[in-house]
């Protein structure tokens, strides 16, 4: 229902959706198109789905023997509640709200610009772009494309308009990831003193864990067991492994640097994959050597772990809160943690956003390409379509996912 327009604004209510239909980004998408780049990048997209449902596939699967096997993964998955797989910052905790709101925007300019870009550059008409509000809060933007229009287009022409979306989210994310791993090969240590307190950083506490009955907390560090310095997670695995079935006495830091000091008795046998204490263990970081090399190895050996947000692992992170202040920049100077925040931010919810949207599901840019990849490939006169049968699987597979940690609790 169009309820005003003006200037070329429109308002539509689906409720508890409101959709605002501008001719804002038009002119800009005709401009791009008619370029040589945009017709070079058009086809570019047209085969390139694939890859990105390949990668989204092998992180769901990935994630799933993960949770699976872990026990400390589920804790840490359970204590930061389901809202952690909603990219809504507010509502997911680890989600900043400044950092959070400006990647959120930034994505969907982007994954909307690509659709309305691309579909110009094969003469397919954009009626409007808008923005869509859960009542008041924007979340989601769009290019109306007729499906009418999209349907006339051949497959390729139709597989580089919905692949645009989602790869210009990955192309954005890999501009933000190198630029990223330039801030941070930029930073030197102000100090290079080693830590004047051994100690390992306890990430997150599982719920009715062993370590929470005793009081240690996230961002707590274990220091000493038995009065013995503990400087290395397997370490203290082995120790704790060791005297199952006897007490120990742990000496931990608080957050603000209160030592605390306590007895526990240690359970006699634990089940295959299953934690002593309960909690997720980061090694020692608080020599910002360490933690420099080791963040910006990560680049190189494992970019993949680069998605552990700054939120979560603070103690590890050079450009976090905790971090920043050990480090100067050479080329960013004192505004580096701002731009690293940033810089992550916008790379984590684009990569996120890109690989989601290529899942084969319907309503989502790879639903529509794979159900148009297979009615063209599969004739059927039975009424359960293949690609509702697929949809299905991965719909399942998703929401897996997301309860699996609460599942196996």
């Amino acid at each position: 229902m169009c309820l005003q327009k003006n200037l070329g604004i429109s308002y539509e209510l689906k409720l508890p959706l409101i959709l605002i239909h501008t001719p804002f980004g038009l002119k800009f998408f005709d401009k791009i198109a008619n370029s040589k780049f945009g017709k070079i990048y058009a086809k570019f997209n047209i085969y390139l789905m694939p890859l990105i449902t390949a990668l989204a596939v092998f992180l769901i699967v990935g994630s799933l023997l993960v949770i699976f096997s872990n026990d400390s993964a589920r804790e840490g998955v359970r204590e930061i509640g389901p809202q952690g797989n909603l990219l809504i910052p507010g509502l997911n905790p680890i989600l900043p709200w400044t950092y959070g709101w400006i990647g959120l925007v930034v994505t969907i300019i982007i994954h909307e610009a690509g659709h309305g870009i691309v579909a110009r550059v094969y003469n397919t008409k954009v009626e409007s772009t808008g923005v869509v509000l859960f009542l008041v809060i924007p979340i989601g933007a769009f290019v109306n494309i007729q499906q009418d229009e999209l349907n006339r287009t051949s497959f390729k022409q139709k597989s580089a308009i919905l692949t645009a979306g989602p790869m210009n989210n990955m192309i954005l994310a890999g501009i933000c990831f190198g630029l990223l791993f330039l801030l941070v090969s930029s930073l030197s240590p102000i100090s290079n003193s080693s830590p004047d307190e051994p100690g390992i950083t306890v990430l997150t506490v599982g719920e009715n864990s062993l370590a929470q009955s005793i009081g240690l907390e996230k961002d707590s560090i274990i220091t000493f067991i038995n009065n013995e310095p503990i400087e290395d997670v397997v370490e203290l695995r082995n120790i704790l492994r060791d005297n199952l079935g006897t007490s120990i006495q742990i000496k931990w830091l608080t957050e603000d640097k209160r030592e605390q000091i306590q007895s526990v008795n240690l359970p006699a046998s634990l089940p295959e994959n299953k934690g002593v204490l309960g909690v997720t263990l980061a090694d020692t970081f608080f020599d910002p050597v360490l933690v420099l090399d080791r963040y910006k190895n990560l680049f190189l050996t494992n970019p993949l772990a680069i998605l552990m947000p700054p939120t979560l692992g603070q103690s590890a992170i050079p450009y976090s809160d905790v971090m920043s202040s050990q480090y100067s920049s050479s080329i960013f100077g004192p505004a580096f943690p701002i731009i690293g925040n940033l810089l992550f931010w916008i790379w984590f919810i684009n990569f996120n956003v890109g690989i989601f949207n290529a899942l084969p599901i319907t309503m989502l840019d790879g639903g529509q390409w794979y159900g148009t990849l297979l009615e063209n490939k599969i004739k059927t006169k039975s009424k359960i379509k293949p690609f509702t049968i697929l949809s299905i699987i991965f719909i399942i597979i998703v929401i897996l996912a997301f309860s699996l940690p609460w599942v196996l609790a």
